[in-house]
């Protein structure tokens, strides 16, 4: 069997975090487990054959390991942590790796055992950043002004629910979805318009990538002296940031369907508005959702950008702003997760909905 050099290097760094120093204070039961469950995952990942079980086997250790890493961090009072500390993190996140990668190369022929799977690998990716973020920052003793662990976020986000929903609510809930929809749907109909009228193609699409390339930080000011300081002035903004994205992706959509479908709609006598529904709008889709999807993002950008410069005194931009002046990163880091979270749940149901409606499409056949 072919020994993976991952494994071959979290061997000998297993092996060598139980002789080496590891600066704890008060050695307990993490102080000797931690090396004893990285031994025992690099041999399991050695030695041990590539089955299902033995992965299932070497991700339950190599976590295990990373919870008695994350807890010897409370040993480290007087000193920081010695060279077998940083031996057993490597160690880990060689072996986190490793799984990642064997759980990737998984070919499940239950389709929703491959779903479980495609699921599996972003969350331990995923939380791998998390542990190592964790482990950097407090291991070595980063202030918490310039990047704070996650635990303190975390615990800032669990007291501050009602705040983060209230900011949520104005600036998601209010500015972003509306912009999204209104900039959305005018960039759509208005590519029906150009569509139909040729000279609008050469007059409109310049003038289109001319504004989509204005920077939100010159627009945003004046929205505000247009529209007010409350969530209208943030919509506005999000209009602009996503009417042209939609513009041109649907433009170039009604024009993907072939010159030969195309005659033969006309061939059967159908009218503009029978082949546009029937034929060309079905071969834009792709086209349209991925400027759906791009405006997903861009929405909840432009809505934020646009609170640091007039805003009441709620919304998520106008937190970052006022915390960032108080010096409490970690609210600024809660909102940011919150951003985040959001931005990608919104991503996913417009690709979940995409799937849906282009199921036909060649990137989605099996």
């Amino acid at each position: 069997m072919k020994r993976s050099p991952l494994a071959i290097v979290a061997f000998l760094l297993a092996a060598a975090s139980l002789v080496l120093p590891t600066g704890a204070d008060a050695p307990g039961l993490f102080f000797f487990a931690t090396p004893a469950l990285l031994f025992a995952a690099s041999a399991l990942a050695l030695f041990a054959s590539s089955s299902n079980s033995s992965l299932i086997a070497l991700l339950i250790l190599v976590h295990l390991a990373a919870i008695f890493l994350i807890g010897l961090l409370g040993s480290f009072a007087m000193a920081p942590p010695a060279i077998g500390y940083w031996c057993m993190v490597v160690a880990a996140w060689l072996l986190a790796w490793l799984a990642v990668q064997r759980l990737a190369a998984l070919r499940p022929k239950s389709l929703t055992a491959q779903r479980m799977v495609n699921l599996a690998l972003p969350v331990v990716f995923g939380a791998w950043l998390l542990i190592l973020w964790e482990i950097v920052v407090r291991g070595f003793g980063v202030p918490p002004i310039l990047l704070p662990p996650p635990s303190m976020i975390a615990a800032r986000i669990a007291g501050s629910v009602p705040t983060l929903w209230a900011d949520f609510q104005q600036t998601f809930l209010k500015a972003a979805i509306a912009g999204y929809v209104i900039g959305c749907g005018s960039g759509f109909l208005a590519a029906i318009i150009v569509d139909r009228v040729p000279f609008l193609r050469k007059g409109l699409l310049p003038v289109g990538n001319l504004v989509a390339a204005l920077p939100v930080v010159g627009i945003a000011p004046i929205m505000v002296m247009w529209f007010g300081s409350y969530w209208e002035s943030k919509a506005a903004v999000v209009v602009i940031m996503t009417f042209f994205p939609m513009l041109v992706n649907t433009v170039a959509g009604l024009a993907a369907s072939g010159a030969m479908e195309r005659d033969l709609m006309r061939t059967y006598g159908s009218s503009y508005t029978q082949t546009l529904f029937k034929l060309r709008l079905p071969a834009a889709m792709p086209f349209i959702f991925n400027a759906l999807k791009i405006n997903s993002t861009l929405a909840l950008i432009g809505a934020i950008v646009a609170e640091f410069f007039g805003s009441p005194i709620v919304g998520m931009g106008f937190r970052i702003s006022a915390e960032v002046g108080r010096m409490n990163v970690d609210m600024v880091w809660a909102e940011i997760f919150v951003a985040a979270l959001a931005g990608s749940l919104s991503y996913g149901l417009i690709t979940l909905i995409e799937r849906a409606v282009t199921f036909w499409h060649p990137s989605y056949r099996t």
